[in-house]
């Protein structure tokens, strides 16, 4: 059976999850291929995400994103899981197989870099020192992903020094970890400097961050697109930074989990962005 003749369905799993615009960007591709399916957000407690995994393949479902705080439970959960989530030590995405088995991937430092590439043309990951802000999931994914790509020093800085240090400790490489109390002077000669944190996400505090070391030509980059422009970002347009929000690094994980659900690679368009956008 191609994905053609049937009524493909696939969602997000979360706790919460109804933030999630998600679901904008996968049902206007279903609009778009012309095809029969069905995007949904699905809130699942901690405690049932096993049952709820495991019930994708007899309810129809090709597959999952995974969204907060089920990325790294779900490790345990599914049959197989490939290098990239292995190495970053979560999961963002889950495809229910014909036979019932479960595999797990990591779209995120892809949804990151790509965002990076296709907002400012000229990036390069090499081209000079970067700060990471957070030691958290999100932080793992693009750690895992600059370093990928040629990342020669990371400075890695956390409000608890020790997860900082797991995650140095545990990729090596160009990462090194820093205390808190030293964020920062850590933006001195940084060609890029990323928050990984929900400081600045809505309903939470701004990033408590001094930008004044910052170099005038060095990109500043959140994960954050709730808002579209965190505290963070507005404070480096308004000294003259370029800036880069979180909503391309969602959008660009589509590619890959529409490959794995249902064989095609989709066009991330302009107007889909500007659809996102409105919503927010």
């Amino acid at each position: 059976m191609t994905a053609s003749d049937r009524f493909l369905m696939a969602g997000v799993m979360g706790w919460p999850v109804m933030h999630s615009r998600s679901p904008v960007l996968h049902n206007y591709l279903f609009k778009q291929y012309r095809l029969a399916g069905t995007y949904v957000p699905l809130a699942i407690r901690p405690e049932g995400l096993q049952a709820a995994l495991r019930a994708l393949h007899p309810l129809g479902f090709s597959g999952c994103n995974l969204t907060i705080p089920h990325k790294q439970q779900a490790m345990s959960i599914v049959d197989e899981v490939d290098t990239v989530a292995k190495s970053i030590g979560a999961i963002s995405c889950v495809l229910a197989r014909p036979d019932g088995s479960l595999a797990g991937s990591n779209n995120d430092c892809y949804g990151f870099i790509q965002n990076l590439k296709q907002e400012q043309p000229g990036w390069r990951a090499g081209a000079g020192p970067i700060a990471v802000i957070g030691a958290g999931g999100g932080s793992r994914a693009v750690c895992y992903g600059l370093a990928q790509e040629g990342a020669k020093e990371i400075r890695l800085v956390n409000r608890t020094l020790a997860h900082a240090q797991g995650i140095a400790g545990e990729f090596g490489g160009p990462i090194s970890a820093y205390p808190w109390e030293r964020r920062h002077e850590l933006l001195d000669g940084v060609a890029l400097v990323v928050n990984t944190t929900s400081q600045g996400m809505v309903g939470n505090p701004p990033l408590d961050i001094q930008l004044d070391k910052l170099p005038a030509n060095a990109l500043a980059a959140d994960i954050i697109y709730i808002p579209l422009e965190s505290p963070f970002l507005a404070a480096a347009r308004q000294r003259g930074n370029k800036t880069v929000n979180g909503l391309g690094m969602l959008m660009h994980q589509v590619r890959p989990a529409w490959k794995a659900w249902f064989g095609i690679d989709p066009e991330i368009k302009a107007e889909l962005r500007a659809l996102v956008e409105k919503t927010i």
